[in-house]
Parts: structure tokens; sequence; C-alpha cells
């Protein structure tokens, strides 16, 4: 009877640790696509962790696919740790690197897009001017119009249905007797 290996031998532990290390470094590359994007389109708190739950769920669904795919099914804590060693190796050596880096392309890229498009900006700013001006003098004359209309209507407290001179109402006590 043949049995099936059980265990895994120091050699294959320290491989699939070292295989963590470098998975941990291609998460911490995922991670920086989702902070280039965060760059790019900045946006408030929820939605920041939001994306960062999301990342987690992701990272949940590969460490069991690494399981089963790498470690016969078993989730070893090493395989975490490795992937938090290499994640933060990333992270601060080569991570920090290729954020500086993108932070400048973006600020490089962002100032071409406004020195372009200054002179649209330049038009669109004297014409809300212009128009300002028109249109909140013409608001000015729309509101003393209705200003005037209702100093023609009588106050609505002195019309003569909205004076009460302690009249009593017929078949009111009545109503509430009758059954």
């Amino acid at each position: 009877m043949n049995v099936p290996e059980t265990f895994f031998s120091v050699r294959e532990e320290l491989t699939l640790f070292g295989l963590s290390c470098l998975a941990g470094a291609v998460i911490g590359l995922c991670y920086d696509v989702l902070r280039a994007f965060r760059l790019v389109f900045r946006h408030g708190i929820w939605l920041t962790a939001l994306e960062d739950v999301a990342f987690l769920a992701l990272y949940a669904v590969y460490l069991s696919a690494f399981a089963s795919a790498a470690a016969r099914g078993e989730l070893r804590f090493y395989h975490v740790v490795g992937n938090a060693l290499g994640f933060t190796l990333y992270f601060f050596t080569l991570g920090s690197i290729v954020i500086r880096l993108l932070n400048k392309i973006f600020g490089a890229l962002a100032a071409v897009f406004r020195a372009v498009t200054a002179p649209i900006r330049r038009l669109y700013v004297l014409l809300c001017k212009k128009a300002g001006v028109k249109f909140v003098g013409s608001s000015k004359n729309l509101i003393k119009s209705i200003k005037k209309i209702n100093l023609l209507l009588p106050n609505r407290r002195q019309l003569r249905y909205n004076i009460m001179e302690n009249k009593k109402r017929k078949n009111v006590n009545n109503v509430a007797k009758k059954n």
C-alpha cells in the first residue's frame, strides 16, 4: 500500500515561504496600481475604505487559491507572514520609488493639461462675468416686480374668512355623541 505524503519537508516549506514573499511583492505592485488610481482620481475617505476592503477581499481569494494550488490545500501561517514580508519590502523600497515617480509624472501631465486649457478657462471666466452681470440685473428686476405684486395683494390675516367672531359651528358637539 502506497501512502501519500501528508507533510512538507523543510525544503518544500522554505520554497513555499519564498514563493509567498515573491507573491507579497506582486501584491504590493497591485496595491501600487490602486494607489496610482487614487492619485489620478482623488476621492473621499469612504470610497478609499471601500477600495481597501475590496483589495483585502481579493487578497483572501488569492490566499485560498495559493493554498490550494501550491500547498496541497493547506494554509499555513508562514504563507501569510511571507506575503506580509514581501509586501512590506516592496512597499518601502520599490513601492515608494514607483509612487514618487508616478506622482511626478501625473504632476507634469496636470501642468501640461492646465497650460493647454488655460485659454479656454480664461474665455469661460470672461463669459461668466459678462453673463453674470446681465443675469444678475435681470434677476434684480424680477425680484422687484415680485415685491410689487405682493404689495398689491391684501394681507391674508385681514381677509374676512379668516376672522372668527366667537361663533360656534353647528353640530360640532353632536357629531361625536351620535353613534
